[in-house]
């Protein structure tokens, strides 16, 4: 946080990590988004949409999406231009799935990672996820981690969930206090209800369980799965103590809205649709930022 003020004052490095976003975001009972970017228009729109609202932003992308931009390729961009903008800006690289690709994110100059073990026993997660946490420190950057188990919307031909117990999954808050001074993690992921993609069924979450671990542990907490949950659903989240909330199907299929109104209009060339693309994404990010309720706060 006070680097951040720094930075700001002398119009410097913005590039920070998530306690300089995320513990303001705890102690003022406001949320800032991860919104991931792929490719450099939705960089664009992201960046856009924090300088025009004032607001600090966390951007980044996810093991699961390097197909669609590579890891190595993605940081000659992202960098730079968290360095340069005018506000707070992490670089995350979320749900990193193999200890090698966290190291070569913090190696690239992301400040930020987060190493998911959660599918691994509890043992096993801690043990890894301490220590990816010893060595990132090193490099100054935070590392976000995942007790309990946020799942993907799948759903059988019945519609029903293919995890017959979905709560069986859900953060339990001792282990999770336990967890946190063992790992010395900066920020936690926690399963709720929520789950990955876009939603086919109004989800469920688990309002009195996001308030118990927020009272438990100290550092902010996370809720993935994102895209898709109603108003009431964010603004509760963050009033039980969420700080931190991944977006990526919304603004994804935004960008799609974008290059369609383009080819409405007559624009048949890439380099046409791409200031549609911007901006369809710019506005649905500010309208994230609003409803996180993060807007003017880069202290």
């Amino acid at each position: 946080m006070e680097k951040a003020r720094l930075n700001k004052r002398k119009g410097l490095n913005m590039l920070v990590n998530l306690n300089e976003v995320l513990l303001p975001a705890k102690n003022n009972k406001y949320a800032v988004g991860l919104f991931n970017a792929v490719n450099l228009e939705l960089a664009r729109g992201i960046i856009q949409a924090a300088e025009e609202t004032g607001s600090p932003v966390i951007m980044g992308t996810a093991e699961v999406l390097l197909p669609y931009g590579p890891l190595e390729e993605l940081s000659y961009f992202l960098v730079p231009m968290a360095k340069k903008a005018r506000v707070p800006v992490v670089i995350h690289y979320d749900h990193g799935l193999t200890f090698e690709k966290c190291i070569k994110a913090l190696e690239l100059g992301f400040s930020s990672v987060m190493y998911d073990c959660s599918i691994d026993t509890y043992e096993e997660n801690m043990r890894k996820v301490k220590e990816l946490t010893y060595i990132a420190h090193q490099f100054g950057a935070t590392v976000e981690a995942e007790l309990g188990h946020v799942g993907d919307n799948e759903y059988s031909t019945e519609g029903d969930s293919l995890l017959v117990n979905p709560e069986d999954f859900y953060t339990d808050p001792l282990q999770a206090k336990e967890y946190v001074e063992e790992t010395k993690i900066d920020a936690l992921a926690i399963a709720v209800g929520t789950a990955h993609g876009a939603y086919k069924f109004k989800p469920k979450l688990d309002f009195k369980r996001i308030s118990t671990i927020a009272n438990t542990i100290d550092v902010p907490l996370v809720l993935h799965g994102g895209s898709g949950l109603s108003d009431e659903d964010f603004k509760k989240s963050i009033e039980g103590g969420i700080s931190k909330i991944n977006i990526f199907t919304d603004i994804n299929e935004a960008a799609a809205i974008g290059a369609k109104q383009a080819f409405v209009h007559g624009k048949k060339c890439v380099t046409d649709m791409i200031p549609y693309e911007i901006e369809t994404i710019k506005q649905s990010v500010i309208n994230k930022m609003k409803l996180f309720n993060s807007i003017g706060k880069i202290y």
